[in-house]
């Protein structure tokens, strides 16, 4: 299957090395990944700030770019959620349908759940609203992260509350932000996991910051990280 990585502007600027290991763990399981040097933005941030009319045109880049691939993966629930719902309002793609979430592409299209990871480390998981909610992904990620060898899964206490970042939101409602942070760290916390692992880089940057501040010691880790990771070829940035 060729398969096109839409890398997203955040993992692209700040966690290059989560579009590795996406890129590591498809080609470990059989598919031919490219990445277009010339893709951008989804246009998610002009969109929700009221900026529709100059979100047509990233979304029309995108359906241009990546339309002759079987599929596309992006490891964001976010930019995917926005891709999949929003872009086909704004523009004629029909690869908008066969854009996928790292995980609901695994599951649903390769039809795996044991990808050969192992990572020996007490982790919890913490389900982003787009994925959970636009995208439906469900127990998709859990059952990735169940297969993986030494990997100890510990459930996180009101998961599918919103960690607070939410984009904009967390500039614009600043104090709101902060008080849904305190509350998804102090349950982060409460599970003594060593790694908090989900399938968006900007809730594991909004977490892990706080986490970070708190001298925690909670890592956030990529869910592609994690899954990249073997036991002959750790993935560096999951283990340090």
């Amino acid at each position: 299957m060729r398969v096109g990585l839409f890398a997203t502007c955040l993992t692209d600027t700040f966690f290059p090395e989560t579009a590795k290991a996406t890129v590591r763990l498809l080609e470990r399981l059989g598919c031919r990944v490219e990445f277009p040097l010339a893709q951008t933005c989804c246009g998610q941030m002009h969109f929700n700030t009221g900026y529709a009319k100059q979100a047509k045109p990233l979304a029309r880049d995108y359906a241009e770019l990546f339309g002759d691939y079987d599929a596309v993966v992006a490891p964001s629930g976010s930019c995917t959620g926005m891709v999949r719902d929003i872009h086909p309002g704004l523009t004629a793609s029909p690869i908008a349908a066969r854009t996928y979430e790292l995980s609901e592409f695994l599951v649903d299209v390769l039809e795996v759940t044991e990808v050969g990871a192992y990572f020996p480390h007490r982790v919890t998981y913490h389900p982003t609203c787009h994925s959970l909610r636009m995208l439906g992904v469900g127990e998709k990620p859990l059952r990735l992260l169940r297969a993986v060898r030494g990997l100890d899964l510990v459930e996180l206490p009101e998961s599918s509350s919103c960690c607070g970042f939410g984009g904009t939101f967390a500039v614009k409602n600043a104090e709101t932000s902060t008080a849904m942070l305190t509350d998804k760290m102090h349950h982060v916390i409460g599970t003594a996991a060593e790694v908090l692992t989900a399938g968006d880089n900007s809730c594991l940057m909004h977490i892990g910051g706080g986490l970070s501040r708190l001298r925690s010691g909670v890592r956030p880790v990529h869910l592609a990280e994690i899954l990249a990771s073997t036991e002959e070829e750790p993935w560096s940035s999951a283990t340090r």
